[in-house]
């Protein structure tokens, strides 16, 4: 099986909020924006999908519920100094869920996008340090 993308679907409330950040902020590249509805931003082989309330995504359920952006999912952006890159953050502004966390794999903390989605701020240790076998 050859490498793909890994595309990722987040609900968000403000797209171009949402592009904006990714992109200022954890080095995501802009591919495609048709804001208000929709943008994916990509980061190696991560294609994030951004869905608006307008998207397909974005549109109530047959029984009415409505997708919601903020709950726990999140992926990781991996860092080799989780501090450094925290105190990065917050001076633009980033707000977090919590504060760094450490255990036998490592350090995390989560990060929260304009519409309150997660991403992990993450550092392994040890073992978990190496990139996984193929």
């Amino acid at each position: 099986m050859s490498e793909s993308v890994v595309n990722v679907r987040y609900i968000v409330s403000d797209v171009q909020a949402c592009v904006d950040w990714y992109v200022g902020h954890l080095g995501f590249e802009p591919h495609m924006n048709a804001a208000p509805a929709f943008a994916s931003v990509g980061k190696g082989s991560l294609r994030l999908l951004l869905s608006g309330r307008t998207s397909s995504a974005g549109r109530a359920m047959p029984d009415g519920t409505l997708p919601e952006p903020g709950g726990w999912n999140r992926f990781q952006v991996i860092v080799d100094d989780i501090a450094t890159e925290v105190d990065r953050l917050r001076a633009r502004g980033v707000t977090f869920r919590n504060e760094i966390l450490s255990g036998p794999g490592g350090s995390q903390i989560l990060a929260e996008d304009p519409a309150g989605n997660l991403v992990e701020i993450f550092q392994p240790s040890g073992a978990f340090a190496a990139p996984p076998p193929r």
